[in-house]
């Protein structure tokens, strides 16, 4: 099996080890006596509420949203689409509804809350004082900004009228049953989704000093809203967050490691180097490729043929006028540090099948990519300097499109190094 070919199975591998359909079964609770109320959000929310449907024994009903395209059918949980990585008016209505859904349960009560990767911007509720507008301008300005994914969700939880424990604390009395699919570095709760349904330390000062640390223009109504304390979110130890249970039952570790049993099927050796790497793209392409061919040319820290594993979420600085996508940048700075270093080959994607904002799951890269980029007159250190790694590789046709995945454990990289061509 050739070095692209090995790379897309490990890719496969990785967005099969988090389906819902394995990963749900073990965590459902126990039946009470109770109702059940279904809600969630995120890409991988309906897939979720699919198999919750398939093992569930008894009685159930529900709501909840998940990204244009990503929906399956289900039969009594209703699935609403909606924007993202902007929210929009479909993911501000589906919030409302989620929120009105779980208002006047009782103690018997049990709330199964499904969140995955993209909830904080499908599940929006901007408090009052915050409009719509000021949220999707704040997204915009976020995304762009090189802020990190704790970054980012901090300033949303506090702009926010559900997230950062207010839907839990909306379900009280109930019990609560949280199900998470991370797509965070560290798994922390809080960080997927925003954590609508878990308590949030942080504070208004903390997301002030985010927005000042990268220069983020904020509306004057979100200004009041972090300036006055009154978007402090539910903090630890609230009583009415109480009776909330949390289960992670994917995480990118578990991807990874499901690509290291198929490199080794394949007599790669694989080595995880981390699954929270966080940093910016450009930046962490130049490391791994410093790793890189120190094991190709000099058999240390590893001997080849091996594979270097790697996952977190990195970000992208919009400067140029290119589409970002930190998969895709990640692997032109790779390429121009590599130099065309003779087997080295790469893929880098995210697992929800979308690249930035773009319908692109990520890319491969192989020893001739550059020269071959050159042939068609593109020169490849203008195209990372305008954030265009996704028209690099398309150009090349080596764009890796996937489709909706339904899933969501955050950016998949892969290197290998001195296996067949």
């Amino acid at each position: 099996m050739n070095a692209p070919d090995l790379l897309r199975q490990m890719l496969a591998a990785a967005i099969k080890a988090a389906q819902p359909e394995h990963c749900i079964p073990p965590h459902l609770p126990a039946t009470g006596s109770g109702r059940l109320i279904v809600i969630g959000a995120g890409k991988a929310s309906a897939a979720m509420a699919q198999a919750v449907e398939r093992h569930w024994p008894g009685p159930l009903s529900g709501l909840v949203v998940t990204r244009y395209g990503y929906a399956v059918p289900c039969e009594r949980i209703e699935i609403v689409e909606a924007a993202h990585p902007v929210p929009d008016a479909a993911g501000l209505e589906a919030a409302r509804r989620i929120k009105a859904l779980v208002g006047g349960l009782s103690a018997d009560d049990t709330v199964l809350c499904l969140i995955s990767g993209g909830g904080s911007a499908l599940l929006s509720l901007p408090l009052e004082g915050v409009s719509a507008e000021d949220k999707q301008a704040i997204n915009r300005a976020l995304l762009k900004s090189g802020a990190t994914i704790s970054e980012m969700n901090c300033v949303r939880r506090h702009l926010s009228a559900i997230k950062g424990g207010r839907l839990a604390a909306a379900c009280h009395p109930a019990r609560v049953v949280n199900l998470l699919i991370s797509d965070v570095p560290g798994d922390n709760p809080m960080d997927i989704a925003s954590g609508p349904t878990v308590a949030d330390p942080t504070t208004c000062a903390d997301a002030l000093a985010i927005v000042r640390r990268y220069a983020i223009e904020l509306p004057e109504g979100a200004r009041g809203v972090l300036e006055s304390g009154a978007g402090e979110t539910i903090k630890p130890g609230d009583a009415r967050l109480a009776r909330v249970e949390t289960r992670m039952i994917a995480t990118p570790r578990m991807a990874l490691e499901a690509a290291a049993a198929v490199a080794r099927e394949a007599g790669i050796k694989p080595y995880i180097l981390g699954d929270a790497i966080e940093g910016e793209a450009r930046d962490v392409g130049k490391v791994m490729a410093g790793i890189a061919r120190e094991v190709a040319l000099h058999g240390q820290p590893f001997e080849a043929p091996c594979v270097l594993l790697s996952g977190g979420e990195t970000t992208v600085t919009v400067r140029g006028n290119g589409r970002g996508g930190r998969n895709v940048e990640f692997l032109l700075a790779l390429g121009i540090a590599l130099e065309g270093t003779p087997g080295v080959n790469a893929l880098a994607a995210d697992t929800d099948g979308v690249d930035g904002q773009e319908e692109i799951a990520g890319a491969c890269l192989v020893p001739d990519s550059l020269q071959r980029a050159w042939s068609l007159g593109i020169n490849p250190r203008n195209s990372l300097d305008d954030n265009d790694g996704h028209g690099f590789f398309g150009a090349l046709g080596d764009a890796v499109v996937t489709g909706p995945t339904l899933t969501n454990v955050n950016d998949f990289r892969a290197v290998i190094i001195g296996a067949a061509e």
